[in-house]
C-alpha cells in the first residue's frame, strides 16, 4: 500500500486502480477502458503524454533521489499543459526518512516522533522556501 504525505499528515492512497508503466502507450496493446494511471519517468518530456492526458486520471512522477528535482519541473509542465488529474511523487524518500522535502541542502531526515515537516530548514527560523509561483506562472521570491 502506498502512503501519501499531505499537509494534514500521512494517509493511505485511495487510488485502487492499476498503475501502468509509461511504455503502455507504445506497447501496441489496447489501453484499458477505465481511467488510466501511469508511472512517469523523470527523464521524459511531459509533452510525450499530451495525446493521452484526457484519459489519464493519475500520474506518478519518479523522484529517485533528494538531489534530483526534475519531478518538480515535470509536475509544473503537466499543470501548464492543462492536466488537472492527480499527481503523485514516487520514490524512496519517505522510506529513507524524508516525508517532506524542501531543497536538498536545507532538508534533513525526520526522526521518529517528530512532525513530518521537522526536517525542513532544521536549525533556522524559516517555514517556507521563499520561492512561490505567481498567477502568470513566473517564479516569485519572497523577501528573506
Amino acid at each position: 500500500m502506498s502512503v501519501l504525505v499531505t499537509e494534514q499528515g500521512f494517509r493511505p492512497d485511495d487510488w485502487t486502480g492499476e498503475v501502468h508503466p509509461f511504455d503502455i502507450f507504445w506497447s501496441g496493446q489496447d489501453l484499458p477502458e477505465e481511467a488510466l494511471a501511469v508511472e512517469f519517468p523523470n527523464d521524459r518530456d511531459p509533452a510525450d503524454l499530451e495525446p493521452w492526458l484526457e484519459r489519464v486520471a493519475l500520474i506518478r512522477v519518479a523522484f529517485p533521489a533528494m538531489s534530483d528535482g526534475r519531478g518538480f519541473s515535470i509536475a509544473r509542465r503537466l499543470r501548464d499543459m492543462g492536466y488537472a488529474g492527480r499527481l503523485r511523487a514516487a520514490g524512496p524518500l519517505v522510506a529513507r526518512g524524508y516525508p517532506s522535502i524542501g531543497c536538498a541542502p536545507c532538508t534533513t531526515r525526520v526522526m521518529p516522533g517528530e512532525d513530518a515537516r521537522a526536517g525542513r530548514w532544521r536549525g533556522t527560523d524559516k517555514i517556507e522556501c521563499g520561492i512561490h509561483i505567481g498567477a502568470d506562472g513566473r517564479i516569485l521570491r519572497a523577501a528573506s
